[in-house]
């Protein structure tokens, strides 16, 4: 019980900041309606695999600049007073909700901003808002990951960047498979590739929970 009020403490904190301070969510909104204008006034109507391929590239820029900033924007001094007031386990897990429910909202955001300006070619929408969803949060799960393990490596970016790749492209080709099905009215979306995609999520769960409190006693 105490471990969960300390995780609900620390997420209720950063969902006032970033509703105070907003500076993350407005810039993040600014960056994918100009993406998405850009991409209007270049092609009005791309083909459902253009723009499928298209929103995953952007869901992918989205979630970097959204998440992989959660961790180096703490100090060190803000990071020592977390220290005494909760432990390793529950400070990661705040900051993979939060991650997750700020990811879930950009990638709803960026799925309507796809479908005012580009023509949607999607022949099932609702099993497509699913993964959009469903896509949004594993790619918040993996990059909330990478910048705590970067945000304790002296600030080193370039972490991410070595880690990331062998972490995320298995999860982008099961998502494009995925959404691919969504495409084609005579194609069902495989479930045991949906269950794959949720075991490589909680997976990455389990890897932060058990990894980060090493990373935090330094």
């Amino acid at each position: 019980m105490k471990s969960f009020n300390h995780i609900y403490s620390l997420f209720k904190k950063d969902l006032l900041l970033e509703v105070r301070q907003q500076y993350n969510f407005y810039g993040i909104l600014l960056y994918i309606g100009a993406t998405i204008f850009v991409l209007y006034m270049a092609i009005e109507e791309p083909e459902p695999k253009v723009w499928n391929g298209l929103f995953w590239v952007i869901q992918l820029f989205i979630c970097i600049n959204a998440v992989a900033k959660s961790f180096l924007q703490e100090s060190r001094s803000r990071m020592l007073y977390y220290y005494s007031i909760a432990g390793p386990r529950d400070f990661v897990l705040a900051k993979l909700l939060f991650n997750s429910l700020l990811m879930l909202v950009m990638s709803l955001l960026s799925l309507l901003l796809f479908s005012l300006f580009l023509t949607n070619p999607v022949q099932k929408i609702l099993p497509f808002i699913g993964l959009v969803l469903l896509g949004g949060w594993s790619l918040s799960l993996v990059f909330t990951f990478l910048a705590a393990i970067a945000a304790k490596a002296q600030q080193n970016a370039a972490i991410m960047a070595i880690l990331g790749f062998p972490l995320i492209i298995p999860q982008l080709l099961l998502l494009m498979q995925l959404s691919n099905a969504a495409f084609k009215p005579e194609l069902t979306i495989p479930i045991d590739i949906v269950l794959l995609l949720i075991a490589l999520d909680l997976m990455v769960v389990l890897l932060a929970v058990i990894l980060f409190p090493f990373l935090w006693k330094d």
